[in-house]
């Protein structure tokens, strides 16, 4: 298991930076950094998440879901890890969950400008049927209609997407710099993958669709 202080080189978690492994503060497992939230130590003991791992100190790893960190919390292993006493907030799973969503969104505008992403039904539904798509990400307030169809589309690739329906069409189209935006798909590759080891994180703590969209197969469940 590596050091915490082992330096970060590059500004996004990689695969290779996801598969070194933490020991979990509350469970004592080893795990990999993909599979787990990082926090430190701030101002008057708080407890601050670290998403992206690049703030100084030392860090302490809680595994990425709801129970994990509100058991860290209630069991007071923050302080244990850090042999000090700490101040965690009672909402420190809901911080954790709107970081995530955070970062995620802002992930989306960043791809847009570098050419990984593209939305509109028709777009979508080309890189769909091209077999390209790793994510599609739809609006949670958008038509089912058209959602339906592009599931019905991806069901005739050999590897289909992943869907994501956390973010209204309003986010959507500040996140990208464009409005209205309500089908979106997420082109497979480097800053897909990236973008996949937070959403995977995110499921920790809140669901990635409606109860709703529950449709069976494909329907963005892990599997």
């Amino acid at each position: 298991m590596t050091d915490d202080d082992v330096p970060k080189t590059h500004a996004h978690h990689t695969h290779a930076q996801a598969s070194r492994e933490r020991r979990d503060a509350v469970s004592g497992e080893v795990m990999p950094e993909a599979r787990l939230i990082r926090f430190v130590i701030g101002p008057d003991g708080a407890v601050v998440p670290d998403l992206a791992a690049k703030l100084p100190g030392r860090g302490m790893w809680v595994e990425a879901s709801r129970a994990s960190v509100d058991q860290a919390v209630k069991r007071n292993a923050f302080s244990r890890s850090a042999k000090a006493p700490l101040k965690p907030a009672g909402d420190l799973s809901d911080q954790v969950a709107r970081l995530l969503r955070d970062r995620l969104r802002a992930s989306l505008g960043l791809a847009r400008r570098s050419g990984d992403l593209t939305f509109g039904f028709e777009k979508a539904l080309a890189a769909i049927e091209a077999g390209k798509v790793s994510w599609m990400v739809e609006a949670s307030d958008g038509a089912a209609d058209g959602r339906r169809k592009l599931l019905q589309a991806t069901r005739r690739v050999e590897k289909p997407p992943r869907l994501f329906g956390v973010f209204t069409s309003q986010e959507l189209s500040l996140a990208l710099g464009a409005g209205p935006v309500i089908h979106l798909v997420f082109l497979a590759g480097r800053s897909a993958n990236r973008w996949t080891l937070d959403v995977e994180r995110l499921a920790g703590f809140s669901p990635l669709l409606p109860e709703s969209w529950r449709e069976g197969p494909g329907d963005g469940r892990s599997g």
